[in-house]
């Protein structure tokens, strides 16, 4: 006798003995109707005791082959060592899938256009179940607030490892937090959605299963944020804390030995400067360090929780495979992910996207994918064997004047609320809609919220300054100053200098027609104004240094999101991914006046709502009149000016199965990771 057959006997004999009859092993559960106490998941045990089983888990049959290819990755142990006490069980949409193939996806470049790939593999402790609005367990098993939510308490999963084996604990959430977010080596200034009142929060290890975030006011949207972000809070302390000074006393020593200045260098040159993880890893800044990293000991990339790990990192694009000690497993034990890579490349001219996608050589693809793309792709869907969905967007397009342009006089004409009114009635909503939305959207104005599912922002506000109007934007234009002087048939600046703007855009925020049609409707109301294509990079870099006249891209969130982080309600008015207007009065804001430029009381008055809202319960009373008061500001400021809320495609191949076509076309909920795509899995 064998000691695994004899070690099965024992197991079954207890089990016997606990429920008086032998269990058996646990069905194949699959359906969109399947699941425990959330959608479509189970826990391990709540999975066994609702059928009656035990569950018996296998594994990628390659997967030991894919772990070769993780640069530093010791060798495999078997799958009980890999996968926690309490895996997450995801029952599959349709079916139980098949292990193998390549998804090919597609983005513009490094951090440009890639956030919907990384939604396919990302994990977060929580997450937003396909319903978008019930949160789910994810990393963490489950969580509790105190009477007052000021205390969550977050209990992860026993066993749960890093993609290199290491033991995933409540320190590494600690870590990230204490040694990363707050640390100004490594990250100047912290996101003011990881701080409560303006200030750190207190994160501590109960036990290593066990974390609790202690804030300094109520943040009941907090679980929502952890559902939906696309930062990881957790990094792995067993690595990137080798060369934390705070950590380790020898950490500069270290980091020297291995060709780096300091062990901070070492720390960024992982983690980068920022909570944005689509930085180029150490494969792609210096594959010479890389390598010696490797000969020390170290994995090439930071060990991750995800379901793929990046194996190559290039200027043409990256090769991911999957992470041999991911989390979860399909209703029949499989360990996931199904998929055994993924291949994303970088194509930055719009055209040739589009080329790829017709032709079939692309699995999937929605970020930067704008809706004039929407016909040529929908003719050519039989031939190339792929399907296009049109979802609604959540934010849309928006225009901001730069109010802290560098020329002074244009920061007057940008400052005066009649010029804004004006360039926002001189817009022709209904035609943008029809020319370049074909219709299926709706002119509408910027409120901050995602109006649709903020149903406390009345249609006054939605609507307000939306009506196209040039005689209208004529008259504000005069009281603002800008008239035609020299009678050349085009306004001048107050002095009677020309005044011109000039709009530099990226197709991955807005598509060219509609930048088109915008010019050329302040052009008709006196305003030249010219356009130019940049890149992503190119864009953001001049966005920053507060170089461009006007900015343009998709804004508007969800209440969480807006609960959660008060930036997008302050100047600068987003991160250095979105539309940026104001970046001295930002600086102003966060130097307590040290830097930039004092902004007008207005913008004072929004952070006090800002931080007022943050502390109610979505849905309450007083959530939604306060709410109304940010939406009702935000249109009567008209710092941002919005235009048409319409749809988007989502391009899926034919060959993907298990896939569920999302209900909005955005990233507020993180593109597709509300929709389990580790189930996902390709046929032939």
């Amino acid at each position: 006798m064998t000691k695994q057959f004899l070690a099965k006997s024992i197991a079954a004999g207890i089990a016997t003995l606990v429920t008086g009859s032998a269990l058996a092993a646990c069905p194949t559960v699959a359906g969109p109707e399947q699941g425990g106490k959330y959608p479509h998941l189970f826990e391990k045990d709540e999975f066994e005791a609702s059928h009656d089983c035990v569950m018996n888990f296998s594994a990628n049959p390659e997967i030991a082959e894919l772990n070769a290819r993780i640069a530093g990755n010791p060798e495999l142990p078997a799958l009980a060592n890999r996968i926690p006490q309490e895996p997450l069980v995801v029952v599959p949409y349709s079916e139980v899938g098949r292990y193998g193939g390549v998804l090919d996806g597609i983005s513009k470049a490094t951090e440009s256009g890639t956030s919907d790939l990384l939604s396919v593999r990302h994990v977060n402790l929580l997450r937003f179940s396909d319903d978008l609005s019930t949160v789910v367990p994810n990393v963490a098993r489950s969580w509790s607030w105190n009477d007052d939510y000021t205390e969550l308490t977050l209990k992860l999963r026993e066993g749960h490892k890093w993609s290199d084996g290491a033991p995933f604990t409540a320190e590494d959430i600690v870590f990230w937090y204490n040694n990363l977010i707050l640390d100004k080596n490594v990250i100047a200034e912290p996101n003011a959605r990881f701080l409560s009142d303006g200030k750190p929060m207190k994160v501590e290890a109960v036990d290593d299963t066990t974390v609790r975030f202690t804030l300094n006011l109520p943040k009941p949207g907090m679980t929502s944020m952890f559902a939906s972000d696309y930062a990881q809070p957790f990094q792995p302390k067993h690595l990137i804390g080798k060369f934390h000074p705070e950590v380790n006393p020898d950490a500069d020593k270290l980091a020297q030995s291995l060709g780096f200045e300091n062990g901070y260098e070492a720390v960024k040159f992982y983690y980068g400067q920022s909570d944005w993880k689509d930085v180029p890893t150490p494969l792609l800044k210096d594959a010479a360090k890389a390598k010696a990293l490797v000969d020390a000991g170290f994995t090439a990339t930071a060990p991750t929780l995800e379901s793929h790990i990046v194996v190559e990192d290039t200027l043409e694009g990256r090769r991911l495979v999957a992470n041999p000690y991911f989390f979860q497993v399909d209703t029949a034990g499989n360990q996931l992910p199904y998929i055994n890579e993924i291949s994303e490349v970088y194509i930055g001219d719009e055209d040739i996207q589009s080329a790829k996608m017709i032709a079939g050589e692309i699995d999937y693809k929605t970020q930067a994918v704008n809706l004039t793309s929407a016909p040529v792709l929908l003719e050519n869907k039989e031939k190339g064997g792929y399907q296009v969905a049109l979802r609604p967007t959540i934010g849309m397009t928006t225009f901001s004047f730069n109010l802290t342009e560098k020329d002074a006089e244009k920061r007057e004409v940008f400052n005066d609320v009649n010029f804004r009114r004006a360039m926002s009635v001189a817009i022709n909503r209904d035609q943008i809609n029809e020319v370049a939305y074909f219709g299926l959207g709706k002119p509408a104005q910027y409120t901050a919220f995602d109006a649709d599912t903020a149903p406390f922002v009345t249609d006054e506000v939605k609507s307000a300054w939306t009506e196209f109007d040039t005689a209208n934007a004529a008259e504000l234009l005069d009281a603002a100053g800008v008239i035609d002087k020299d009678g050349d048939g085009l306004r001048d600046l107050p002095s009677g200098a020309k005044f011109e703007l000039d709009i530099q855009y990226t197709t991955q925020g807005v598509a060219t027609k509609v930048v088109e049609m915008v010019a050329a409707n302040w052009t008709d109301v006196g305003v030249k104004t010219s356009i130019k294509e940049v890149t992503s990079d190119e864009y953001r870099n001049s966005q920053t240094a507060n170089d461009l006249e006007v900015s343009v891209w998709n804004m508007g969130k969800p209440q969480f999101s807006l609960a959660t982080d008060p930036a997008w309600m302050l100047p600068p008015y987003g991160t250095f991914f979105e539309l940026r207007t104001g970046m001295e009065w930002g600086q102003y804001l966060s130097s307590n006046g040290a830097e930039g430029t004092k902004p007008p009381q207005t913008v004072y008055e929004m952070q006090k709502l800002a931080e007022q809202f943050g502390t109610l319960e979505l849905g309450s009373e007083e959530s939604q009149k306060v709410g109304l008061e940010i939406a009702k500001r935000t249109v009567d400021d008209l710092f941002i000016i919005g235009t048409v809320k319409a749809v988007s495609p989502i391009y899926y191949n034919n060959k993907l199965k298990n896939f569920n076509v999302q209900k909005t076309a955005s990233a507020d909920y993180y593109w597709d990771y509300p929709y389990q795509p580790k189930q996902w899995f390709l046929t032939e």
